[in-house]
C-alpha cells in the first residue's frame, strides 16, 4: 500500500536531489504559496498535502533537467509514495515536459503559480527593499509585460495556468503576490 510522506521526509527528499540553495528556496516558496492557496480556496484540511506537493514539484529538476517531471515519478514510485502525490507533482509540467494533465484544482494552482513565483521573486530582488512586502500589482504587471525581465519565466505558461483555473491573469498575479506577501520572510 502506498504511503504518505511527512513534510520533514519531503524536505529531506528534496535536499537529497537538490544541492543548489536556489532550488531548495524555490521549493519552499512554492510550498508556502500552495499552503496559502489551500486555505484560501477552501481546502484547509489539505494544506499540508498541498504544501508537500509544492515542496517536491521540482524534485528531479536539478539532477535530471532533461527528464523533469518524468524522473520524479520514478523516484516517488520507487519510494512507494501515494499516486495522488506523484500525479500532482508531474502535472505541473503538462504540455511542457509531461503528459500528466492537471485535473484537481490544487494541480492547476501549482501549474499556474510555479513560474509566477519565480517572476515575483526576481521582481522582488530588483526592489530597494529586496522584498515582496511593498510590491504592488501595478509593478508586478509591468515586470510581467517586460519580456526581457526574468526571461526564463514563461509568460505563456502563467497565462495558460490562469485559464485552467478560470481566472483572469490579473487575479492570478494578485492572489499569488498576496500568497508570497503572507510569508514575512519574502
Amino acid at each position: 500500500m502506498a504511503k504518505q510522506i511527512t513534510r520533514e521526509e519531503a524536505y529531506a527528499l528534496l535536499k537529497e536531489y537538490n544541492k543548489e540553495p536556489f532550488h531548495i528556496l524555490h521549493g519552499e516558496t512554492v510550498e508556502w504559496v500552495m499552503r496559502y492557496f489551500a486555505n484560501e480556496l477552501g481546502y484547509a484540511q489539505e494544506a499540508e498535502f498541498w504544501g508537500i506537493v509544492g515542496l517536491l514539484h521540482d524534485l528531479d529538476f536539478e539532477v535530471y533537467p532533461n527528464e523533469h517531471c518524468i524522473k520524479c515519478q520514478e523516484i516517488m514510485k520507487a519510494l512507494d509514495l501515494e499516486e495522488r502525490l506523484i500525479h500532482a507533482v508531474a502535472s505541473h509540467g503538462y504540455g511542457i515536459c509531461s503528459d500528466v494533465e492537471p485535473i484537481h484544482e490544487m494541480e492547476k494552482v501549482l501549474f499556474a503559480a510555479d513560474e509566477l513565483t519565480g517572476l515575483i521573486g526576481a521582481a522582488a530582488k530588483m526592489r530597494p527593499s529586496k522584498s515582496v512586502q511593498d510590491m504592488e500589482l501595478k509593478s508586478l504587471k509591468k515586470k510581467f509585460k517586460d519580456k526581457s525581465f526574468a526571461a526564463g519565466c514563461d509568460r505563456d505558461t502563467i497565462r495558460h495556468g490562469a485559464e485552467q483555473l478560470g481566472w483572469e491573469l490579473d487575479t492570478l498575479l494578485e492572489r499569488t503576490l498576496q500568497a508570497m506577501k503572507s510569508n514575512p520572510d519574502y
